[in-house]
């Protein structure tokens, strides 16, 4: 018995010495790291440090990689995994004030960093919603490069894989077949020479898919790249760049095809105005025109355009940070005529529409081919003041829901409506008597109305329709946790342009989202309770509460 005691602790012993990380200190702020023949190396996070800059270099000394890590220096708040893929050391600079940090060779992230085969992506997340596309872990924002082809819809999001905050931006990718139930797929683009991987589009060209995108490095220039396999895996072509500016934002390129023109049209967002440029082989561009110059709100850098025609009119997506109704990122939009070459706004230039009026509502942009002639948009769904801070850690940001736009008129000016798409309708449930974590409400309105969630610790969210005045308004100022930023408690208020017969509630334990059942308001808003709203009062209407299956 002693013996064998002996030998399981020899091998316990041999086990953790294997695990142990040694580091070759190299100066109050280097360190480097030999890696072990493992798949990952998990990397302990601690938000509130300073970055640290990975050089990862293979067996030839040759750096293949450069990454920012928050590595941790005296706790650990999760772990990110990096594939070492024939990576064999780490040369690892920290940044700050050594001097308040201690030793680099104490730092906790040497006795917590883990090499490993397999990494834990399984859900720790209080709010992580249940039916709302998000990453498996790490930071997202803007979707890109959105196409649907073969039955498949394609999802690529702006992605920090090394953290949950933004930075190293990378394309992720996920596919549904519903437009709700998302599976995450490998890698899309990590960044090169060129610089981050910033935002894009895709179109379809044949059998071919072929990505556009910003190179984010000293300068912000565009590149391309193709698919031979439905968007699975990309090669970047060789050209790259394909389109330079001497601008210091110059980004986001959407392209899609203009039958008229027979040519190819690329919409980048360059500071506080859109540049349109046209091509014949999707290589060589060539400027056309610019729109902006004092239309709209110009409270912030314009960003992630789309350009695309509803019935008889275009419609030209502008999101703009900051400079949103009620403060940081929003989605505006312009409604006009485009010949392939200008965009002419049919309003007045000072005119400012907005997509959505809650402070949760950014970088909109639509489905590629959508099918059935249907404009279908995503959002991101978080705002640029505190996207950083909310409190979640294993992942950082949803999307919001499904949209499919269409246009309305109200007095002399012509809107985009917003509906929740069809797709959502396969997800109700039973009707419930009590609202739960993740429920549709309708709520059918007789005139003035106000709709109060709460739930047992007195959090509530206040909503309310006057039907005078025509807006609707919601209050999450103590809606739960509000602490985490000063702009995050607030009252959203979104004019109805006429009536509101029936309002469609979709609740998915972070985030509210309210739709006019005819399109006519959108308002989202994330909100973070202790714990799930579970009693809903209405005045002035009724509500049927229909349980959500995912």
């Amino acid at each position: 018995m002693k013996k064998l005691l002996f030998s399981l602790i020899a091998a316990m012993v041999v086990s953790l010495a294997k695990a142990q990380v040694t580091p070759m200190v190299l100066g109050d702020k280097h360190a480097m790291l030999r890696t072990q023949t493992t798949k990952f190396v998990l990397l302990p996070v601690q938000e509130t440090e300073e970055i640290a800059s990975i050089a990862v270099l293979d067996g030839r000394n040759e750096m293949v990689q450069r990454l920012n890590v928050k590595l941790a220096v005296d706790r650990v708040d999760y772990y990110v995994p990096y594939e070492l893929k024939g990576a064999r050391l780490l040369d690892i600079e920290f940044h700050g004030d050594r001097r308040q940090k201690g030793a680099v060779g104490e730092f906790v992230c040497w006795k917590e960093m883990k090499f490993s085969d397999t990494f834990d992506t399984t859900n720790r997340e209080h709010f992580r919603p249940l039916y709302h596309h998000t990453p498996l872990y790490g930071w997202m924002n803007d979707p890109n490069g959105m196409f649907y082809k073969d039955g498949v819809w394609h999802l690529y999001y702006q992605y920090n894989p090394y953290g949950s905050q933004w930075e190293n931006m990378h394309w992720g990718h996920s596919t549904s077949k519903d437009l709700v139930h998302w599976e995450a797929q490998p890698m899309a683009f990590e960044p090169d020479w060129l610089g981050s991987i910033f935002s894009g589009s895709c179109i379809t060209n044949g059998s071919d898919v072929v990505a556009f995108y910003t190179s984010a490095g000293h300068h912000q220039t565009q590149s391309m790249a193709v698919s031979k396999d439905n968007g699975r895996t990309f090669k970047k072509y060789e050209g790259n760049p394909v389109l330079t500016s001497s601008k210091p934002d110059f980004r986001d390129p959407n392209v899609f095809w203009h039958e008229q023109t027979k040519r190819w049209i690329m919409i980048l967002a360059v500071g506080q105005e859109m540049q349109i440029y046209s091509s014949a082989d999707l290589k060589a561009w060539k400027y056309e025109s610019s729109f902006g110059q004092e239309y709209g709100c110009h409270g912030g850098v314009w960003e992630c355009p789309d350009l695309f025609m509803i019935g008889d009119k275009w419609v030209l997506l502008c999101n703009i940070n900051p400079g949103g109704p009620f403060g940081g990122s929003a989605t505006q939009y312009f409604v006009g005529q485009f010949d392939g070459h200008k965009f002419t706004c049919e309003s007045m230039p000072k005119v400012t529409k907005w997509m959505d009026y809650g402070k949760d509502h950014y970088a909109t942009v639509s489905f590629y081919n959508a099918p059935e002639n249907r404009r279908v948009v995503l959002a991101w769904m978080s705002n640029w003041q505190y996207a950083n801070q909310v409190p979640t850690k294993q992942f950082r940001s949803a999307n919001s829901i499904a949209r499919d736009l269409g246009l309305f008129t109200h007095g002399e000016e012509t809107y985009v409506s917003v509906v929740p798409s069809k797709e959502m309708l396969a997800l109700r449930g039973a009707k419930v008597k009590k609202p739960t974590e993740a429920c549709e409400i309708v709520v059918d309105m007789k005139g003035q109305t106000e709709i109060v969630l709460s739930n047992t610790k007195g959090e509530q969210v206040v909503m309310t329709y006057d039907a005078a005045k025509q807006t609707f308004a919601m209050d999450r100022t103590k809606s739960g946790d509000v602490s985490f930023s000063e702009a995050f408690p607030c009252v959203t208020v979104a004019p109805t342009y006429g009536t509101i017969k029936q309002l469609r509630l979709f609740i998915d334990r972070c985030s509210i989202e309210a739709f006019d059942a005819e399109g006519k308001m959108a308002m989202t808003n994330l909100v973070f309770p202790s714990e799930p709203y579970n009693t809903i009062k209405v005045k002035g209407g009724k509500a049927t509460i229909y349980q959500i299956e995912n």
